[in-house]
């Protein structure tokens, strides 16, 4: 697992002005692909290495990994950061990837959410089966943590385990899984809003956040930067899932990449049942707000790339 060469991540944001998204994520996810595909997999027995395979690459938006590397790049803006540290964070990058990848697969089985389209292609246990899928999440989830804890690497042991609680804390019970618990347990059931917005914090804005932090670690921000980026993490992780719940509604299968209108089909709740669709619109447009006031308080020289990111996940079509 060495590292893959790169350009530094910090050096790049300061080369474009007046900042563009789109270039700007060509050149991370061109580095994230590149190690994804060196890493994942590799020398895994008895076909799991294809499952794993299969579950992460050529495919999704990777907006997590480009948090991370967007969180870096803003904590270390201006200053020229150690090639450890760019390293630190593209594995980062990696893992929260793996991590949310496990999570598709596990939540795509018959005993989760039992879906049959992810990303546009066939979930993984409708390609290589039931325990084969399941196997490939044990699999992408334990190897997130290899990723970050490299034998003989110079990233300070205090960094790595930082990381790996990060993640962890986002990924478990404390975050995405517990999220995830409540979910099933609340189908059928009518929540407040305030049990709502607990769910999908822990869901889907837990590991969105983390994401924000780990980029803030490799960095690292100060304490009051810290502070704000974890505000502007939150933020944006709740409008993701509220503009989630608006597609689910308002658009269709082929352009979600995954099954169109099934939250309603199994009767859960939704900001969009909970609300109504103007007001589920309006609420992602004020979380949207909120995640721009936080990077204004973060005192940091460019956070470009985050805010843009944020205007992507709340500015979906629909």
């Amino acid at each position: 697992m060495s590292a893959v060469s790169a350009p530094s991540a910090c050096a790049a944001v300061m080369s474009l002005s007046p900042f563009e998204i789109a270039p700007w994520s060509q050149g991370h996810l061109a580095r994230v692909e590149q190690a994804l595909s060196q890493w994942v997999g590799d020398g895994a027995p008895a076909g799991l290495g294809d499952a794993m395979r299969y579950a992460v690459l050529d495919g999704g938006k990777r907006l997590r990994p480009l948090l991370v590397l967007a969180a870096y790049e803003a904590a270390c803006s201006g200053a020229s950061a150690p090639a450890v540290l760019d390293d630190a964070a593209l594995r980062a990058a990696c893992a929260v990837e793996l991590i949310h990848a496990y999570s598709l697969v596990h939540d795509d089985m018959p005993c989760m959410d039992n879906d049959v389209l992810r990303r546009g292609k066939p979930t993984v246990h409708v390609q290589f089966g039931e325990a084969q899928a399941l196997l490939a999440g044990d699999a992408l989830q334990a190897f997130a943590f290899e990723l970050l804890t490299p034998d003989g690497s110079a990233m300070p042991p205090a960094t790595q385990a930082t990381l790996c609680r990060l993640l962890a804390r986002a990924a478990g019970s404390a975050g995405m899984a517990g999220g995830q618990a409540i979910d099933l347990a609340s189908v059928g059931v009518a929540l407040t809003e305030d049990q709502l917005r607990q769910m999908h914090r822990l869901k889907t804005g837990a590991l969105l956040q983390g994401s924000v932090l780990m980029g803030a670690v490799c960095g690292p921000a100060a304490p009051a930067a810290y502070q704000a980026l974890s505000d502007y993490g939150a933020a944006m992780g709740l409008a993701f899932q509220v503009v989630d719940d608006i597609l689910d509604v308002v658009a269709d299968s082929a352009t979600l990449g995954k099954t169109a209108g099934k939250d309603a089909a199994a009767d859960k709740p939704t900001y969009v049942s909970l609300l109504g669709l103007e007001r589920a619109q309006a609420y992602a447009q004020e979380l949207l707000h909120e995640a721009h006031a936080a990077l204004a308080r973060s005192g940091l020289p460019d956070t470009r790339a985050l805010a843009a990111l944020a205007d992507m996940v709340v500015r979906r079509s629909y």
